[in-house]
Parts: structure tokens; sequence; C-alpha cells
């Protein structure tokens, strides 16, 4: 009896230990519809963006003297009004011109002393608003005028020195405003004849600067837009190269972001090479003209010296010219994705 009913037994309990329970097949269901995790969608995002960068850098690589010319003339171009750019912020380094050209002359009167001019110059120098006081004695600008004016025999037989006392005084700013307040302040100084302002000078530096201003803006608009031609004129070849390649690729449903990832690192490469050589460029030539620059200050008595690029505007210089190219890919690739459809 017992040797019948073990079978019977045994075929009643193995179904029940093999057959898995409700909570594992619901937990197997839910492992199958989950998919991939977060980690490995991350690492094939990265390794599809590591592929469009390495061939991108391969393809580059099979045309160096192409991509050369490329970048060298894009970086002729950035380097035209950042060059520009540079040179207006050396002109504005040159406050002392700025003052001087603004300068406030106090005639003295014929009676006062040189020792009124000190005084003078030593309570001009505690007044708001003023950087610099200098008192000029008579004998010393009339030695001064003799000098520039080449008439100094002539004026030797005069009977004695016309010229009067003068105090040049330095703003500290130079507003229109605020110089003709001071102007009117320092005229009411005791032994002042005569407070002279030339306005006229302060209102064409500024203008001066202000015109530099704005050719360096509507120069860079410009050669902003002959970049992104350039640009997407070079990738379109690109494109041209590899239409086969990428009609095949939207056939066998490859997305448009597959076929443009390859073109927008190859336009930023284009830019990233273009800033480096624009930055080049940029130091080397405020370099070379810096010798001739101090060498003119030098004529007038300056220790001036034109500034390299600073390290900020190199790589703000850097960070641009990526971004062009970036763009100038972008606008190429999506302007041709369309005609590239498989038909």
């Amino acid at each position: 009896m017992s040797a019948t009913r073990s079978p019977k037994v045994s075929e009643r309990v193995a179904p029940k230990a093999t057959e898995p329970g409700p909570q594992k097949q619901k937990k197997k269901r839910h492992d199958d519809d989950d998919g991939p995790s977060f980690g490995e969608l991350f690492g094939a995002w990265i390794e599809a963006h590591r592929s469009s960068l390495a061939d991108s850098l391969r393809r580059l690589g099979k045309q160096p003297i192409g991509s050369f010319f490329t970048c060298l003339v894009m970086a002729v171009a950035l380097s035209l009004p950042m060059g520009l750019s540079l040179l207006l912020s050396n002109v504005e380094r040159l406050g002392g011109s700025w003052q001087r050209a603004a300068q406030i002359s106090l005639y003295m009167q014929l009676d006062a002393s040189p020792t009124d001019g000190q005084s003078l110059v030593s309570r001009i120098k505690q007044m708001n608003g003023v950087a610099d006081a200098e008192y000029i004695s008579r004998d010393q600008a009339l030695s001064e005028f003799q000098q520039q004016s080449g008439l100094g025999e002539a004026l030797k037989e005069l009977p004695e020195n016309p010229l009067p006392g003068v105090v040049l005084v330095t703003p500290l700013e130079v507003d229109k405003a605020a110089l003709e307040a001071l102007r009117t302040q320092l005229a009411e100084l005791p032994k002042v004849q005569q407070a002279q302002l030339d306005l006229v000078w302060v209102e064409r530096l500024a203008a001066i600067l202000k015109l530099g201003d704005r050719f360096v803006f509507g120069l860079t608009v410009l050669l902003v837009v002959a970049l992104l031609l350039v640009i997407g004129n070079t990738i379109r070849l690109h494109i041209e190269n590899r239409r086969t390649e990428i009609e095949v690729i939207k056939l066998v449903g490859g997305t448009d972001s597959y076929v443009r990832r390859p073109f927008l690192y190859m336009g930023a490469l284009y830019g990233f090479g273009a800033g480096i050589f624009s930055w080049g460029i940029l130091a080397f030539g405020l370099d070379w003209l810096n010798d001739a620059v101090i060498r003119l200050a030098g004529l007038y008595g300056s220790n001036f010296s034109l500034a390299g690029v600073p390290v900020a505007d190199g790589f703000s210089l850097l960070l641009g010219a990526v971004l062009l190219g970036y763009i100038g890919a972008w606008i190429a690739v999506a302007r041709h994705l369309r005609e590239l459809a498989p038909r």
C-alpha cells in the first residue's frame, strides 16, 4: 500500500514545489517591463557622444590642410573686432590723457606772487572732484613759450614778462556738467583772474571713443554673420560628401539627432581651433605693436605700453568661437536635413 501511494503523493507534491508563486511571477513580469536602467541609458548616451566626437576628429584629421585654412579664416575674422576692442581698452587706460585734455587753466592776476600760487595749489588739491593741481610761474611760462613758439630772441626784447602765472587743475572725472561746476567754483578763488575750460576737447574725445565702440559693434555683427556663413558652407560640404551614408542611416531608422550630432561636434571643433588661432594672433600682434607704442610714448615722456590679451577675454573669445561653430553647424544641418529624407 505504501509503495503504491508514494508515487501519487510525490506527483501531487512535485508540481507545487516547482511552480513559481504569485509574488515571483509578478516580480518577473515587473523586471521584464522595466527595461534598461538609468545608468545603462546614460552610459549609452556618453558612448554615442564619444563616438561622434571621435568620428569628427578622424574626418578632420583626414583633411588637415582644409581644416587648417578653415580655422585660420575664422580666426582672422574673430581677431579683427577683438583686436579693435582691446585697442580701445588700452586707449581708455590712458586716463591721464583724458584728464589732461579736460584740464582747467586758472590764469592768476599779474600781481600774484609764487607764494600765492603755491598756496592756491594746496587749497585746490583739498577740493572735491580734483585729482591734481600744478602751479606754473610767470618765468616758467615765458620759458616754455619761448621754446615752443620759436620766438625766443624776439621775446627777450620785451621790457617785462606779459604772461601771468597759471594753475593747471586736473579733474577727478571727465563729465561735462561736473567740469563746468568745478570751473565756476575755481573762478571764485582769490587771485584768479580767469578760469578756462576747453569743453570742446572733452566732447571730441567722448565722441571719438563712442564712435570707436559703435564701429567695433557693427564690425562684430558683420563678421559674426560672415563666420556663420563660412562654417555653414563648410558643414554643407561635409554633408554632401556623406549624403549616401546619411540616407542609408535614415532609411534604417536613424533619428535626426543621431545624424546631426557628428556635424555639431565638427562645427564646435572648427570653432575651437579658430579660437586658439585667434588668441595667438592677438597675442603676437599686440606684442609686435607694443614696441612701436613704447617708442612713441617715450618721445612724450610716458611709460605707457599696450596690455596683452587678458586671460578672461581669451577664454571668452574661445567660448564664443566654439558657440559660433556650433550654431553655424546647427543651422547648416537643419537646413539640409529635410533634403536627406529617404525617398
